[in-house]
């Protein structure tokens, strides 16, 4: 099983958390004020927003060198609801590949909520985990993390794919906010 480090504990990272201990993965969550405590994980997930990215890169950079860095930002600009604060050609992940070079960066959990994640269900279905990067390797160690948690993996490409799936994440968010979906709904892909 993977050792996996989630930098956050709000309720995407305590999700996260929930849905990889139950495939029996050793998980440690670490707090936005630990910031002296060592990532240990060879999986590091993300579960900040996505204006605290920077902060990361810039402090535990050299931490993260080597290791599969997960992104599961949604750049939504919060004070409008009505666009991604990226360049229309980028992404949040692209933007922190760029400034983790010797990391194998992944976009994945954008598109589900918590409350899909610690279920494993969307509706009658299982909750799928969109993965995108340029590494296969490391697509493939996130995917079957992903999958002995019960949930479905599904590789959605290269890292270029992240910005589609940022907007699929902004779309789903929109609706949620908007209350024509609830936070415990989502979209599911049926095979």
């Amino acid at each position: 099983m993977a050792r996996i480090s989630i930098l956050g504990t709000g309720s995407m990272g305590q999700a996260i958390s929930t849905a990889l201990t139950r495939g029996g993965h050793d998980v440690e969550l670490i707090g936005s004020g630990e910031t002296d405590r060592a990532v240990t994980g060879e999986i590091v997930v993300l579960a900040v927003p996505y204006p605290a990215l920077a902060e990361i890169a810039a402090t535990r950079g050299q931490q993260l060198a080597g290791r599969i860095v997960v992104d599961i930002t949604n750049p939504v600009d919060f004070a409008s609801f009505d666009s991604l604060t990226v360049p229309a050609d980028s992404s949040a992940t692209a933007e922190l590949a760029a400034t983790l070079p010797g990391a194998r960066v992944l976009k994945a959990f954008n598109t589900t909520f918590a409350a899909t994640l610690a279920s494993g269900t969307v509706g009658e279905n299982p909750t799928t985990v969109l993965i995108a990067g340029d590494d296969a390797e490391a697509k493939a160690a996130l995917a079957e993390a992903v999958t002995a948690s019960g949930l479905r993996a599904v590789d959605a490409g290269a890292l270029s794919r992240a910005r589609e799936l940022e907007s699929l994440g902004f779309l789903q968010i929109t609706l949620a906010a908007a209350e024509k979906i609830s936070w415990t709904a989502g979209f599911a892909l049926v095979p």
